[in-house]
Parts: structure tokens; C-alpha cells; sequence
């Protein structure tokens, strides 16, 4: 790895989304959701040596945002966003923190293989992604992971016709901050 270092990451220089897919008998009403978490900040150390990497994150559960829904059988409109940002808040994630640490980093020859604990609800698991770190300093990762693994039941309506599907992706763009 070739920046190597300790590195802040947040909202100034990056973005954390989640996006979800639906299921059930009359899905097509519903939407697929790009979800911004708009208030969370992560430290990752770069070591000469993959294995003395270390990744931290720490996000606000009530600070998704709804940025964009498709598919479905009308647009989805801001008080659609707004009630859907209250259901998360209030019904999936319940107001809780959500922190991801890592225990272990390996090299996989395009970027790092991080292994942690993730914890969501308040119920704590493990979770494995890849980072790719550019020479330039973009970054990106991506974990899909599925809600029940934590003990969230993913959110249902109109009598369970409609559901979030239990997988959903979580995903970071954005460029390393050089920390002194």
C-alpha cells in the first residue's frame, strides 16, 4: 500500500450510502432506495504491512437520508422520504449508534480485505468487505449484508405485500484526508 498513514474519513470527503431492494406479492409499488448516512466518521491506518491496518467508523442511525428511490408505481415524493427516514429511525434502527471496528486486515493484491464487528440495533456481528485504496487516494468499499444476521426484522406494509428486501448494500466513496 502505498499511502500509508492515518487517515480521517467522514462527510467532507466521502460518502456512506445504503441502498435496498424490495420483495414480495405487489413489490413493483414499491421502491428501491439510495439511503445517504450524512453524519459519521471513520479513522483508517494504513500500515507498511496490510495486517497492521486498522479501520473505525462510528455513524448517527438517525441521520439517513433518503436521496433517491426507483422503480415503483409513482415518484416517490418528500413526504414519502421524510415518513421512510422516521420508519428507520424509529422502527429499524431504533435511534441506535452504528460502529463498525476492525480485527484483522489482509492484502488481496487489489486493496485490503478488512475483517470486524459490526454493530447495529445494538446487537454486535461479524463483517468482512474489501477497501480499495487508488494511488491518487480514492477509496471505496462495499458490504452486503442481511438486516436478520442483526436482528432486524426488514420493514413490511400494506400486510407484508410489500418488503425491504434483507440484503442491503452498504457502500463508501471518497478520497483519504492525510491526519498529522
Amino acid at each position: 500500500m502505498s499511502i500509508q498513514g492515518s487517515h480521517s474519513l467522514g462527510p467532507a470527503n466521502g460518502t456512506l450510502s445504503v441502498r435496498t431492494g424490495r420483495t414480495g406479492a405487489v413489490a413493483k409499488v414499491g421502491h428501491d432506495l439510495s439511503i445517504e448516512v450524512t453524519a459519521w466518521s471513520a479513522r483508517l491506518e494504513l500500515g507498511a504491512d496490510a495486517s497492521r491496518s486498522r479501520l473505525s467508523l462510528d455513524a448517527d442511525s438517525t441521520s439517513l437520508r433518503v436521496r433517491a428511490g426507483t422503480g415503483g408505481m409513482t415518484e416517490l415524493g418528500e413526504d414519502d422520504r421524510a415518513n421512510i427516514e422516521q420508519t428507520i429511525g424509529d422502527e429499524v434502527l431504533h435511534g441506535r449508534d452504528i460502529a463498525f471496528r476492525s480485527t484483522a486486515a489482509a492484502d488481496t493484491g487489489e486493496g485490503l480485505r478488512f475483517e470486524g464487528e459490526l454493530t447495529l440495533d445494538g446487537s454486535t456481528r461479524p463483517l468482512a468487505f474489501e477497501l480499495s485504496v487508488e494511488d491518487s487516494g480514492a477509496v471505496t468499499a462495499s458490504a452486503t449484508l442481511r438486516q436478520t444476521d442483526w436482528g432486524i426484522k426488514p420493514y413490511s406494509t400494506l400486510f407484508g405485500a410489500l418488503k425491504v428486501a434483507d440484503e442491503v448494500e452498504v457502500r463508501f466513496e471518497g478520497s483519504l484526508a492525510q491526519s498529522r
